[in-house]
């Protein structure tokens, strides 16, 4: 059976979909306050920024991958105004239902799916904008994943990829130090998990860079991918303009 990676450890393909699964089950319901700690509330930035880039019009449809506690498609869902259609997924129901709950709550109901992004059930150019914030690095084919958000956005539609990358050189190693023995820590006392934020930790040192994942966006049907290196590059903003 094939293998792939969940973090450091060697799994069998079939095995990472429910251990990532297994993670987000457990953070679900503390996961906002666990962005906020974990990243100092530089994540709120880092999605205004995707949100501004995106430029969503009024009456345009997207598709939010991964979509999990709702901000971006919040945000989105605002832009398009009532003529357009913003759909919220995410693989995992528990983060789903948790960002279902916060949009109904704030008055915004919009189509909500349980999907697989390596599998979506949305036919070929549905979407004029398609994104997913820190969602791709947790996908076990990340090559099947890109192929399918390119075939249901339309020609010249675009894709957004939002994810921790690699960080500069000067800040690499208090980068490290920070991930590995402070977000455990923090995970522990607040999400009473420490190993799921020890995994997060590791899956992003796992993810492609900014050059290789811009590389492998172009392999998978985008034609022009631009890079915006967020914060000394601990995050990077990936734009794909479909063929």
């Amino acid at each position: 059976m094939a293998q792939t990676h969940f973090g450091y450890e060697t799994v069998d393909e079939s095995e990472k979909a429910r251990r990532v699964r297994g993670v987000f089950d457990s953070v679900a319901q503390r996961y906002d306050l666990m962005n906020d700690l974990m990243s100092m509330g530089m994540h709120r930035v880092w999605k205004h920024y995707t949100v501004t880039v995106a430029n969503v019009r009024e009456g345009d449809r997207v598709l939010d991958i991964a979509g999990g506690t709702g901000d971006l498609a919040r945000a989105f869902a605002r832009k398009a105004g009532p003529r357009g259609t913003v759909v919220h997924t995410d693989i995992n129901e528990a983060m789903l239902r948790t960002g279902r709950d916060r949009l109904m709550d704030e008055g915004l109901a919009l189509p909500t799916i349980t999907c697989d992004a390596e599998k979506l059930p949305f036919a070929s150019g549905s979407f004029d904008l398609v994104s997913v914030a820190f969602g791709l690095r947790n996908m076990t084919h990340k090559d099947a994943a890109l192929t399918e958000m390119c075939r249901v956005l339309r020609p010249g539609g675009r894709l957004l990829v939002l994810e921790f990358s690699k960080v500069a050189a000067p800040l690499a190693k208090p980068y490290d130090w920070y991930s590995f023995n402070v977000l455990p820590k923090i995970g522990k006392w607040v999400a009473k998990d420490e190993e799921s934020y020890r995994y997060l930790a590791e899956s992003i040192r796992m993810h492609p860079d900014q050059q290789a994942l811009k590389a492998l966006m172009q392999a998978n049907g985008f034609g022009h991918v631009d890079v915006h290196n967020l914060t000394a590059g601990v995050v990077a903003l990936h734009v794909g303009i479909k063929c």
